[in-house]
């Protein structure tokens, strides 16, 4: 740029400056060069009496390329008032700005002229434009404008398949691909990638294998060799394997990677924290700080969920001490799960003060510190909290709240509260109750006795009732020594699929201490047939080794 200024000095100094070629080379230069300066671009522009469309277009390009990409559509505007056309070349620059900043009406205004100047069936502005509506969510418009595109290149379905994943129309994604091999048109390394996200999203591993193969085929198999790594389809292929639950495949690709990201470490650390496996996912972590990554958001929430699976308190305080001096510290959601992670642990108090200290409360902080005093036995205060969470306008309960709220009642023993609360639920926020809520409703009614009123839920119940209904249904009968209703529940139970021993145990302790013990080796002898184990209870204890 510094010698770019002295050419245009000299410039200035003879005619040369008048001359709107070099004008347009110098615009150029500051707008779409490495060492572009937009500012100094738009001082020279100012200076143009009669800029060339070739000058406007450089403009609004550089503009939508910048971290403005409004200033794009006001150039745009402010070239069509002074009565200057545009080509063919501006459209694509001004389309990029509306799908970026996913201003849909400016789009569609684009799009008018766009038809008006005769633009319409250009093959790269049809695709611009096709981007443009997938950007705004608006797939139906995407899809007229891809039946008009006069030839159907890699580019053209790329975007479309790009649309419906960015969209959440993984499984639409994937019948577009289906489609695009259908009419012979071969994919490329940018395709690919949208292609197995969108298995991984739709948790399509049959597809995704299939689409791993493609991938061999076509030669771009990131793991085949060293040589032209893409990390990016290395990353989606991974993630892939991982959300779909085959984390053997996973780690394998993940150690044949020859070069890692971020985003492959989080898609590891992310999957074992989601299957199960706590411990893994925590090593992961220690590898990847050794190894030089800076944790982001991602990867902590990955972390802290594995450590409430694990009830690991010290490393959990420790990952909170380190997570508080990041950049990410004060986030909503890192907070969120923080209260889940101490609730979990068993540490009410500390998920208490980190929700307190939350500059901005959404429905899933809400939630989980109501589910956390629920779960913890402080019913009347999970109570009081959600009442809170209703004086916040900007904040709606969702399916989960009510699964909280419920339970807190049951646990109070509030069972007129919990009714209305579920008839609320229904009536005011147009929630439909799932089999969690039933059973927080059959539990709560149990537990107080009603059985009545709890056989007559399970009767109006839109769904089939499940195990977990039926075991709330047990316990209430445990608690009252309800025997005959009990039988009842067995017969339920025995013609059910096996889910657990839960039920069965406690079908059990109701005929021990009813002292009918026929009917105890009966469940037994169920479960023996069924090939039932009973399960293992277990706990955790954190030892700390002290040094003298």
């Amino acid at each position: 740029m510094s010698e770019l200024k002295q050419i245009h000095g000299l410039m200035i100094t003879t005619s040369v400056v008048n001359n709107v070629i070099q004008l347009s080379r110098l615009v150029d230069f500051c707008t779409n060069s490495e060492a572009r300066d937009l500012g100094y671009a738009k001082k020279v522009f100012r200076q143009i009496s009669q800029p060339s469309v070739y000058i406007w277009n450089s403009m609004i390009r550089g503009y939508s390329n910048s971290e403005n990409p409004v200033e794009s559509l006001i150039m745009y505007r402010e070239m069509l008032q002074r009565g200057y056309l545009p080509d063919n070349f501006t459209f694509p620059f001004v389309l990029k700005s509306c799908s970026v900043i996913a201003d849909y009406r400016c789009g569609k205004c684009v799009h008018n002229c766009i038809v008006k100047a005769g633009y319409g069936l250009e093959v790269y502005g049809s695709t611009c434009l096709l981007r443009m509506y997938a950007s705004c969510a608006d797939m139906e418009s995407a899809l007229k404008v891809f039946d008009i595109i006069p030839k159907w290149n890699v580019v053209a379905w790329t975007s479309l398949i790009s649309g419906f994943v960015s969209n959440s129309r993984a499984i639409e994604a994937i019948k577009v691909f289906k489609n695009m091999e259908l009419h012979n048109v071969q994919p490329n390394e940018t395709t690919m990638v949208h292609v197995v996200v969108a298995c991984a999203r739709s948790r399509d591993i049959d597809t995704g294998k299939l689409v791993h193969s493609r991938i061999r085929q076509l030669g771009f198999d990131p793991f085949g060799s060293s040589f032209n790594f893409n990390v990016v389809l290395a990353t989606a292929l991974l993630d892939m394997y991982a959300k779909c639950g085959s984390l053997r495949t996973a780690r394998d690709l993940f150690n044949k990677m020859a070069q890692k990201n971020l985003v492959t470490w989080n898609s590891m650390i992310s999957a074992y924290n989601q299957y199960g496996r706590a411990e893994e996912a925590i090593d992961l972590f220690s590898d990847m700080r050794i190894a030089g990554f800076v944790p982001d958001q991602t990867t902590f929430l990955g972390v802290i969920g594995a450590c409430g699976q694990l009830g690991a308190l010290a490393f959990g305080r420790n990952l909170h001490s380190y997570v508080s001096k990041t950049s990410v510290g004060k986030d909503t959601t890192i907070g969120t799960a923080l209260v889940d992670m101490y609730a979990k642990i068993g540490d009410a108090g500390s998920a208490r003060r980190i929700f307190e200290n939350l500059q901005k409360k959404d429905v899933m902080a809400w939630t989980s510190m109501i589910i956390c005093l629920a779960t913890h036995g402080h019913g009347m205060e999970a109570l009081h909290t959600f009442r809170k969470m209703q004086e916040d306008a900007s904040v709606i309960p969702d399916q989960i709240t009510y699964i909280g709220v419920l339970s807190a009642c049951s646990h109070v023993g509030l069972v007129e509260e919990g009714q209305r609360h579920f008839a609320s639920m229904v009536n005011i926020y147009g929630i439909k109750p799932t089999a969690d809520h039933y059973c927080c409703m059959v539990d709560l009614l149990s537990r107080a006795g009603c059985f009545d009123e709890a056989m007559r839920l399970l009767e109006e119940m839109p769904i089939q009732p499940n195990v977990a209904v039926w075991g709330a249904l047990l316990n209430g009968c445990e608690i009252h020594e309800n025997v005959d209703l009990a039988d009842q529940v067995r017969t339920y139970i025995t013609e059910m699929e096996p889910h657990g021993s839960g039920v069965y145990v406690l079908l059990s302790n109701i005929y021990a201490r009813a002292g009918r013990w026929q009917e105890v080796n009966r469940v037994r002898e169920l479960m023996k047939n069924r090939n039932i184990a009973k399960n293992l209870g277990h706990s955790s204890v954190e030892m700390e080794l002290l040094s003298s």
